[in-house]
């Protein structure tokens, strides 16, 4: 069995959503001074790799506290999709793998764009899934998909329609993973396990997939 983390470090001058607020993490407390070492964290729920929930967007939909732990844990399948950069990922792209997606409860997406962490080039240019694609992953009865990227929607958009396709259909969304590659035709779990915030629009998590030899 291997476990492999799919999950970028949290740091002071990390990569953050264009038009949020960087995380602050200073030292709260010393060996030396105070006899024990502690951090003061600040940050904002989707800071780094972080869930969506349905409450991210929608009015009166559910937070992340409200939602079972189950729901943040299941068989996962990846895709690649680092040859579509650029473009939408279409649903004829998804109905041709509809056999390396059966049984999968989380769909995470391969782009490549992990490797552009901390350039300017990751907001840009990674693929999205089209609005039809987006529904019939939908209609698959999925948990939740992901993106090794800073968003499912162009961070140039003003409407955010897979967030809202996805949302409605009741699924959580998982952004900025990395470390997805070595997981594309293979059968693994997937955790995304968040903090128990109350009224959670989102949190940062600890994605790991565990795989079988």
């Amino acid at each position: 069995m291997a476990v492999v983390d799919l999950t970028h470090t949290l740091s002071a001058d990390m990569p953050v959503y264009p038009g949020s607020e960087p995380p602050e993490l200073r030292t709260a407390a010393t060996l030396e001074r105070d006899g024990f070492a502690e951090k003061w964290i600040g940050l904002s729920s989707h800071t780094g790799t972080h869930i969506d929930a349905p409450a991210h967007m929608l009015p009166g939909a559910p937070t992340l506290d409200q939602l079972g732990v189950d729901r943040f844990f299941g068989t996962g399948r990846a895709l690649d999709v680092s040859a579509l950069a650029g473009a939408e990922i279409g649903v004829e792209f998804l109905e041709r793998r509809q056999a390396a997606l059966e049984g999968g409860e989380f769909v995470l997406f391969h782009t490549g764009w992990s490797s552009r962490w901390g350039q300017a080039s990751y907001f840009s240019g990674f693929p999205v899934l089209a609005p039809e694609a987006a529904r019939w992953l939908c209609r698959r009865g999925l948990k939740g998909i992901g993106f090794d990227a800073v968003s499912v929607d162009p961070v140039a958009t003003r409407d955010y329609p897979i967030h809202f396709i996805c949302f409605r259909a009741g699924l959580i969304l998982v952004e900025n993973l990395t470390g997805l590659e070595p997981l594309v035709g293979r059968d693994f779990l997937f955790s995304c396990l968040p903090l128990k915030l109350e009224r959670a629009d989102g949190s940062p998590v600890r994605a790991i997939a565990v795989v079988q030899p």
